[in-house]
């Protein structure tokens, strides 16, 4: 009999242990089932941050050391991911305002904008005008850090006097130093007087 009662014993202690333990077991899957619909939760979240990265009616406005003002503004612009001090606008309006100097003016329907150090690529019917000097081309690429704007594809520099026709024109900022060619060696700067 005392045997009877110990395997009973022994049969219910391993019965408990057995429950707890299913419990336990079973506890688990669902706190596993929860992360994991916790990481699907998630991932959408993501995705719809994603989604949002496109920010509207931009306005960035920065001073050198020297002085010099540099505006600029966008109907929209789009966050790289991979690199996010890099916006990427649409319709673009720039004012520069140099030390000393009248204020420049670029337009274009496309950007690439670094915030970290301010340079902006201009592309697709980009426009600049400067005093009575207006110049027409598809890029230009403007550094502060450089203190250099780069022209180039199809540029047309347009004045009260002169068309010019030229590949390239690179202005130093600071200096007012401009370089106009031709990639080509063989090929002429084209400067046509409107007299």
């Amino acid at each position: 009999m005392l045997k009877k009662k110990k395997f009973i014993i022994f049969f219910i202690f391993f019965f408990i242990i057995s429950f707890f333990v299913y419990l336990k077991f079973k506890s688990n899957e669902k706190i596993e089932k929860i992360s994991m619909q916790n990481t699907t939760k998630n991932e959408t979240n993501e995705e719809i941050v994603y989604q949002s990265n496109i920010i509207e009616d931009i306005n960035y406005v920065t001073k050198d050391a020297d002085g010099n003002e540099y505006i600029i503004s966008a109907i929209k612009g789009e966050i790289d991911y991979g690199k996010p001090n890099i916006l990427y606008l649409t319709k673009i309006n720039a004012l520069i305002k140099l030390k000393n100097s009248e204020f420049i003016t670029i337009t274009s329907d496309y950007g690439k904008y670094n915030s970290e150090n301010f340079d902006t690529i201009f592309s697709k019917n980009v426009i600049l005008n400067y005093l009575d000097n207006k110049i027409t081309s598809e890029y230009l690429d403007f550094s502060l850090e450089r203190n250099s704007m780069f022209i180039s594809k199809n540029v047309i520099y347009n004045n009260s006097k002169n068309i010019l026709n030229a590949d390239v024109i690179e202005l130093n900022i600071k200096t007012k130093d401009t370089n106009i060619f031709m990639y080509e060696k063989e090929k002429k700067v084209n400067i046509k007087s409107k007299n």
